[in-house]
């Protein structure tokens, strides 16, 4: 009986680590036209970790959310917000959504929240989160 909970444990981690994959394809397919709203330098390096690169407008480092918005209609209109899943980054990611409108996309964000570990609450830690979830599910099969 242990040994189907350790397998179903590692199946539901194998499932999670795919879907958090296929955000991450959807992201990358996002940056080539999109701006990423990202909160700092931790985030962007997590970003390019796991291969996404692009236009990326720190806001903490960068005026805030109206400098963002600014920026994003400067740059094409289109935009990821990709703010911390924390309480602090829920609030700066409706402040953009309303500065932004409806066609800012939170999806990509809320996905990452979803699939991500529920003991990760940045958003700078998927670049840490991906590699390690790959090592643990390795080792389980």
């Amino acid at each position: 009986m242990n040994r189907m909970k350790a397998d179903d444990d590692v199946m539901s981690d194998a499932v999670r680590l795919q879907k958090v994959n296929e955000v991450l394809d959807r992201l990358k397919a996002l940056s080539v036209d999109h701006v990423l709203l990202i909160e700092g330098l931790k985030d962007r390096r997590a970003l390019n970790a796991v291969g996404i690169h692009g236009d990326m407008f720190q806001i903490q480092s960068s005026g805030g959310p109206a400098a963002a918005a600014q920026y994003v209609q400067e740059h094409g209109g289109k935009a990821v917000i990709l703010t911390d899943w924390d309480r602090r980054g829920g609030s700066l990611a409706s402040g953009l959504r309303d500065l932004l409108g409806p066609d800012a996309d939170t999806d990509i964000r809320a996905d990452l929240a979803r699939w991500s570990s529920q003991a990760l609450e940045h958003f700078d830690l998927p670049g840490e989160y991906i590699p390690r979830a790959s090592e643990i599910y390795a080792q389980a099969i």
